[in-house]
Formats: structure tokens, sequence, C-alpha cells
């Protein structure tokens, strides 16, 4: 894919979304921080409902100390892997406390020291937390990455490589978030939706669908 039609493709994902942002629901860094360690494997929906319930009631890294790990447990079981979450989150918000005095760091190596917090956290919590131009390369974005050939890499990480490379500086704040919703609304995973995606006659997936 060449530099031109990339350039179109961001325009009319920006022109169509001004705005991007998560579809998990926060109010604070911190706030998107546990929401987002406790996405993996899930739904941003299941975490909404989860979080919904549970930031009213503890929303700093002290107040969910305060609840304790079985309480945590109780407002979160309802999402996948919750047992484990709720270990890294409980020692996530200690390591907060201890090193960070109860704020989220503005530091890849920081957040990445945390339990739970991998690359793909650190990357959400810097761009949507903190206005980083990161790209956040989850199953989404490598899949539209690799089947429109805007991007083509083996693992997440060269797709991150490549698109940090090839996305022009105005988009790359908010590229992610296109791209997410993208595969997540049009270019599903089973069939994607190619008739009503405004980048069909762009995209250079070999196999589109008529519907």
């Amino acid at each position: 894919m060449n530099k031109e039609k990339r350039l179109e493709i961001l325009t009319r994902l920006r022109d169509n979304n001004p705005h991007p942002t998560t579809e998990l629901n926060f109010s604070s860094p911190f706030e998107l921080l546990i929401a987002v360690l406790l996405s993996a494997q899930a739904t941003d929906v299941g975490v909404n409902k989860a979080t919904d319930k549970l930031f009213p009631v503890a929303n700093t890294p002290q107040a969910i100390l305060d609840l304790g790990l079985e309480k945590l447990k109780s407002y979160i079981k309802t999402i996948g892997l919750f047992n484990s979450k709720a270990e890294n989150t409980i020692k996530t918000c200690q390591m907060l406390v201890d090193l960070h005095g109860g704020e989220v760091p503005e530091n890849r190596e920081a957040l990445e020291a945390l339990p739970g917090v991998g690359r793909k956290t650190a990357n959400v919590v810097l761009n949507t937390a903190f206005g980083w131009p990161t790209i956040a390369v989850d199953t989404h974005i490598f899949r539209v990455s690799n089947r429109t050939k805007f991007a083509m890499g083996k693992n997440v990480d060269l797709v991150e490589q490549k698109l940090l490379k090839v996305v022009p500086k105005e988009f790359k704040v908010d590229v992610h978030h296109w791209l997410i919703l993208h595969g997540r609304y049009t270019c599903v995973a089973r069939k994607p939706k190619c008739a009503s995606c405004i980048i069909e006659d762009l995209c250079e997936f070999k196999e589109k669908t008529s519907d």
C-alpha cells in the first residue's frame, strides 16, 4: 500500500469520526488504567457494567485497597479471569500508593512495571489519558492493519512499529481508536462488512464480501 492511499484512508476515518475515544467508561487516568487492565479477553461493554458499579464506590488506588481483594472480586466477578485481575489490581494499587503518591505515572517504564500492565495497556493509558502519539495494537488493529495491507506484520509488535512509521504525525494520536472501531464494527473477524465500508475502494483485501 502506498503513502497516498494510506493518507486517504486516514482522512476518511477522521472525517467520519473527528474526535474518537475509547468505549471504556472512565473519568481519570486511574479509572482508565483499571478499566484497561480488566478488559483483557473481555468486552468493553462487560467491563463498563462492572466499573459503573465499582468506580462510584472506589476510584482511587487507596479506595480500592481499602475495599480489599474479596470485595473487589464481588464487583468484577462477571469479567473473565476476574480472580487474577483482582489480584493484579490490588498489587497495582499498592505500587501506585507506595511508589507514585497514588497517581498514575506518565511514564512507559513505570506503567509496564505494574502487575497486569503490558505494553498494550501502557500505550492505551499514555495515548488516551495523556495524549501521547502511541498506538496500542489489539486484535482488531492487528486484523485491520494486515487485512487491508495498511501496515502488515506477523505479530502485534511489528504492526505497531509499522504503524508508527507510516502514520503521519497529525493522525497518530487518534489512529488506534479509528482502527479499533473499524475492526469492531465494520472489518469484523469472520465476515467483513465491505459493502458498508467507507474505505472499501482503498483496501487491498482480495476476498471482499458483497454485504
